[in-house]
């Protein structure tokens, strides 16, 4: 049950991560900009510092040594910087959705930063490429992408069926290169969290426990994302003078979306979290891949349950088997962790 409970709270990590992007279908009667805004001081800045406090032992004092330790302040700024980059996919994110529905957004981000995301910090372990993990890692990753590019194809035939009985102008194109691009920063998020491990490892020091210590890292990677999108939030605000919006008629629904989605997208981060630490050095690594893989399958579930792959029966046979191949890689990588 040892062996079996860090990928267990994957798992689980990755129901949360597949279910955050459908409050996004729900934003109207707000404007973007403004419930995006609410959507990240949620998810960002108080559900992470809310569930640090309540864990971390003397978290305040945990906080200002990162900050003032001449040692620590330039690991605590390199992984809020890897956050600010990360945010400006997470804008991309949400704009890539309006073009190519949830399930392919999802299918490509999830690849590539799952890929890349889990690549970078391997590679930065002594003696990576050495150990007994590597194949399987490498392998991992590799069908994951298999399982991923699957997921694309489907969409792509999905939406060009769609665009074809309804005789619409498809955006598939515009749509999927800002996914790529929202794939490739997004990947810089696990890569800051990585980078914030000492911040964790702090906490350690003032009392945590190893899988809590976890949280302290991803308060600091998390400020450097919120400083982007709040920024890039209210700057539109300003632009479209839409400030008056965050009081317009018939909202509630769309101020619990943005809620339940901040629950879920920083619940997805903090359990995976623990159960990356619980794995040991290489659960930062093997853990991300299958969070974002795994999180693929809850997020076409919902996009089925949407009617997103409606009279689409042929593309959806193809997403089934990416799907398939995506669980097995979350098999292969989970497997790496028993290699000795």
């Amino acid at each position: 049950m040892e062996l079996f409970f860090p990928f267990l709270l994957i798992i689980f990590a990755s129901v949360f991560q597949g279910s955050f992007g459908l409050g996004m279908k729900y934003m109207e009667p707000l404007k973007w900009e403004s419930w995006w805004l609410i959507h990240v001081t949620i998810a960002m800045i108080i559900i992470p510092v809310t569930w640090a406090f309540i864990v971390v032992p003397d978290f305040a004092l945990v906080l200002k040594e990162a900050f003032t330790n001449p040692d620590l302040s330039t690991v605590v700024y390199s992984a809020m910087f890897f956050g600010f980059l990360w945010g400006i996919g997470g804008i991309l994110f949400g704009v890539s959705v309006p073009y190519i529905g949830l399930s392919l957004t999802m299918g490509i981000v999830m690849g590539l930063a799952g890929s890349v995301g889990a690549l970078i910090p391997f590679f930065q372990m002594e003696n990576a490429i050495e150990s007994v993990q590597f194949p399987y890692v490498i392998s991992g990753l590799i069908i994951t992408l298999i399982g991923v590019a699957l997921t694309a194809k489907a969409g792509i035939d999905k939406d060009k069926l769609v665009n074809s009985n309804e005789g619409g102008k498809s955006s598939i194109v515009k749509g999927i290169s800002i996914a790529v691009a929202c794939g490739i920063l997004s990947a810089l998020l696990n890569v800051g969290f990585v980078k914030a491990t000492p911040v964790a490892e702090l906490a350690e020091r003032f009392g945590s426990i190893e899988r809590n210590a976890s949280l302290a890292a991803w308060v600091i990677v998390l400020l450097g994302a919120f400083l982007m999108n709040a920024g890039y939030a209210i700057f539109l605000l300003f632009k479209n003078n839409t400030w008056y919006n965050f009081k317009v008629n018939q909202s509630a629904k769309s101020y619990k979306w943005a809620i339940l989605s901040s629950v879920f997208w920083f619940g997805a981060l903090g359990v995976y979290g623990q159960g990356a630490a619980l794995i040991g050095p290489i659960g930062q690594v093997i853990g991300w891949p299958m969070l974002l893989g795994l999180s693929l399958i809850v997020s076409n579930f919902w996009a089925y349950k949407a009617g997103e792959w409606q009279n689409a029966k042929k593309p959806f046979r193809i997403l089934f088997f990416g799907l398939v191949i995506l669980i097995l890689a979350s098999v292969v990588l989970g497997y790496s962790n028993s290699v000795t």
